[in-house]
C-alpha cells in the first residue's frame, strides 16, 4: 500500500483531502470532532517532515455558496486539535486560493473553503480538479468517508499527481482494517449485521458469506427472516417483498457451512415508544398489535457465547432501537461482549452509521480494535467493490 510513511515531505506543499464534514450546532460550534482528530496523525507527519499542508474538504450539502456551510466555522476546533494556527482561504480555487497557497511557509496549514460550493466537485469535473491540483505539489487522500465517490477532490485530482500521491494514515488504516476482516482474518470470524432492512445489506451478506463462520442477524431485519420461516411477527417491521430472498440467504449460508443466528426472543412493545408496555416473547410468537424492538435475554446469552469464542468480529448495525432507553440493552450488551472478546485478543471492526453512533453514545469505542469513520464507504468495501478514491491512488 502506498502510504505516507514511504515519503519525506520536506519543503513540499501537500494537498490533503480530509473529511471535515463534522456536525455543527445552531451556533456553528463543532459537536463531534472525531473526524478532525482522525486526520491529525497525517497532518503531523507532513509538518514534522518540514512540509506545509493545504486542507480541502466539504461540509454538508450546500446549494451553491451558503455561509452556514463555511469551513470557517470549524477553525477554532481544528486549531485546538492540531495545535497550529490555520490560515483560511475564502475560496477553494482561483486567485484567492492561489495567493494563499503561494504565501504558505514550511510548517504552516491552509484550509480551503468548502469544495461543494462548486457543483463541479460532485460532478467530478476535470477542469475543477486541475485548478485544485495546481495549489500543491503532492496529493494525499485521507478521506475514507468520501472514498466511494468519484468526486473531483477525491478521485479525479489524482491523475495530476502521477508519482506524487499516496494514502493518508487514516485511509490506510481503514483499508487495512477491512482487509483484516475480508482477506486476512483469523477464524472463527463472526459478522453481526443489524439495522432495519435486509435490502440495504443483501450485497454485504452475499459478499461476506465466504469469509465468515457465524453471522448474527439482529435489529429490524430479523423479522423478515422470521416471517419467511413461518413465524408470527405481530406489527414488527418487515420487508414482505424480501421473504424469498431471506430463505435464499439461509440456504446459501447452509451450503457454505456458515451458521446464521437469529434472535430466539425479543423485547416486544405495544407501541413504537420509549414509554410503551413491554414483554419478553419468543421471536416467532409476537402477539398481534405488538412489535419486536430489541433482542431478548435468551438471544443475548447465545450471542455472547459466539462473540466470546470469535477471533475476528465485524459489527455493522444495532440489535434494537437503541435510541430509546427501553430498547438499548441488546446493543449495549453486544458492545460489551465484543469489548471483552477484543480484550481477550480478538480483532473487532465496527462500522456503519448506527453502530458507530451506538459505540460512541455508550462509551464503548475504546473497547473496540477499530471504529470506521466512513459508513457508506465501508459498506461498499464490504460488498466487494473497489472504491474510486482508493483506485485513483493505486493507479
Amino acid at each position: 500500500m502506498i502510504s505516507l510513511q514511504h515519503f519525506n515531505f520536506n519543503t513540499k506543499k501537500v494537498l490533503i483531502r480530509v473529511d471535515f464534514n463534522v456536525p455543527l450546532d445552531d451556533r456553528f460550534k463543532v459537536t463531534d470532532a472525531t473526524r478532525i482528530e482522525a486526520a491529525k496523525p497525517t497532518i503531523d507527519k507532513i509538518l514534522n517532515d518540514g512540509g506545509s499542508v493545504i486542507l480541502m474538504s466539504h461540509l454538508g450539502r450546500p446549494k451553491g455558496v451558503e455561509q452556514q456551510y463555511s469551513l470557517q466555522h470549524i477553525i477554532p476546533t481544528a486549531e485546538a486539535i492540531l495545535g497550529h494556527k490555520i490560515h483560511f482561504a475564502s475560496d477553494c480555487i482561483g486567485a484567492v486560493a492561489e495567493s494563499a497557497s503561494n504565501n504558505l511557509k514550511q510548517g504552516e496549514i491552509l484550509l480551503l473553503e468548502n469544495l461543494r460550493f462548486y457543483p463541479e466537485e460532485e460532478k467530478g469535473d476535470v477542469a475543477f480538479a486541475q485548478k485544485l491540483a495546481s495549489l500543491g505539489d503532492f496529493y494525499v487522500n485521507d478521506a475514507f468517508g468520501t472514498a466511494h465517490r468519484a468526486h473531483a477532490s477525491t478521485t479525479i485530482i489524482a491523475q495530476f499527481f502521477k508519482q506524487s500521491k499516496c494514502f493518508g494514515l487514516l485511509l490506510a488504516k481503514e483499508i487495512e482494517s477491512i482487509e483484516k476482516v475480508l482477506k486476512n482474518s483469523e477464524k472463527p470470524v463472526v459478522a453481526i449485521l443489524g439495522g432495519s432492512k435486509v435490502s440495504s445489506k443483501i450485497t454485504v451478506i452475499e459478499n461476506i458469506l465466504d469469509k465468515v463462520n457465524h453471522m448474527i442477524i439482529g435489529g429490524g431485519m430479523t423479522f423478515t427472516f422470521i416471517k419467511a420461516l413461518g413465524g408470527q411477527i405481530g406489527n414488527s417491521i418487515c420487508e414482505d417483498d424480501k421473504l424469498e430472498l431471506a430463505i435464499e440467504i439461509l440456504n446459501q449460508a447452509k451450503q457454505k457451512g456458515v451458521q446464521i443466528h437469529l434472535p430466539v426472543d425479543v423485547i416486544a412493545a405495544d407501541a413504537f415508544s420509549n414509554d410503551a408496555n413491554t414483554q419478553i416473547v419468543d421471536v416467532n410468537q409476537i402477539p398481534a398489535g405488538w412489535q419486536g424492538l430489541d433482542a431478548g435475554p435468551k438471544s443475548l446469552e447465545i450471542f455472547k457465547r459466539i462473540v466470546l469464542d470469535a477471533k475476528t468480529i465485524l459489527w455493522n448495525g444495532p440489535l434494537g432501537v437503541f435510541e430509546m432507553e427501553s430498547f438499548a440493552k441488546g446493543t449495549i450488551e453486544l458492545g460489551n461482549y465484543i469489548g471483552e472478546s477484543t480484550a481477550n485478543g480478538a480483532f473487532s471492526l465496527v462500522g456503519g452509521g448506527d453502530s458507530v453512533s451506538a459505540v460512541k453514545q455508550f462509551g464503548l469505542e475504546p473497547k473496540m480494535s477499530y471504529v470506521s469513520t466512513g459508513g457508506g464507504a465501508m459498506l461498499e468495501m464490504l460488498e466487494g467493490r473497489v472504491l474510486p478514491g482508493i483506485a485513483a491512488i493505486i493507479d
